[in-house]
């Protein structure tokens, strides 16, 4: 029997939506793709995830540069099709990682190994996946993971929204507001990181956002490969570091 060219691998009513997964055989790429869709936008390709691991690797590297080295406890905020904790986590400097996710049937596709980042995260001792609001979390007093009011994260790397303007769901938008960044740096560890994934240009008004709560602002454009045009495609990542404390 011939292979279908797509093929439905999961499917659930949300709050925000339908969301699936789905695997279809790409003749340009020549290659399976996984997807992730939200009634009818693309949430994530297997196809493109250049920008979401080099991320991680941005996020490390900016750790590194204020002069740690090991030891790294991470919080990711979006799991998606995994690349961006899979990154992290092939890093040997990490110590922990934590990934939340508000769509329990991610998280549960992950558990059943239904996308190709699956077996590195569930294999790996550091990583935990856990079912919550990312959002909701920065914004409670309480802490970002149930049961710990005090833990605190040396990066904190975010993935979850199209882009600071074009947020999936409504309660998003005050994470991107001058208070919601000062709420975020409330659970990073003095000279933390924070990075943010975007599919949109630099945007000046959220560095200026970014700069009333974070040193050594920028934002980084990820060009990579795509099969579907003749020239690149670009994502954003921005990235802040909460300041020391003064001695």
């Amino acid at each position: 029997m011939a292979k279908p060219k797509i093929e439905e691998l999961g499917w659930c009513p949300t709050p925000m939506g339908e969301i699936s997964l789905r695997r279809r055989w790409d003749p340009v790429a020549r290659a399976d793709v996984h997807e992730i869709r939200l009634d009818d936008a693309f949430l994530m390709s297997s196809l493109f995830t250049a920008a979401e691991e080099e991320m991680a690797r941005l996020a490390l590297a900016e750790l590194r540069a204020g002069g740690r080295s090991e030891g790294f406890d991470v919080a990711v905020g979006g799991l998606g099709l995994g690349y961006t904790a899979a990154a992290v986590l092939d890093d040997p400097g990490v110590r922990s990682l934590a990934v939340i996710e508000a769509l329990e049937a991610v998280v549960d596709w992950h558990a059943r190994g239904l996308v190709p980042a699956a077996g590195a995260l569930s294999k790996d001792p550091r990583c935990r996946l856990l079912h919550g609001d990312f959002f909701a979390a920065v914004a409670s007093p309480g802490g970002l993971l149930s049961g710990a009011p005090d833990r605190l994260f040396d990066a904190l790397v975010v993935d979850i929204d199209h882009s600071p303007r074009h947020v999936l769901d409504p309660s998003h938008a005050d994470f991107y507001t001058p208070d919601g960044t000062r709420r975020l740096t409330d659970h990073l560890r003095p000279g933390g990181v924070f990075a943010l994934w975007s599919d949109d240009p630099p945007d000046d008004t959220y560095l200026k956002v970014l700069r009333t709560a974070f040193d050594r602002v920028r934002a980084e454009v990820v060009a990579f490969p795509n099969p579907y045009r003749d020239e690149p495609s670009a994502n954003t990542v921005y990235l802040g570091t909460r300041p020391a404390d003064p001695d």
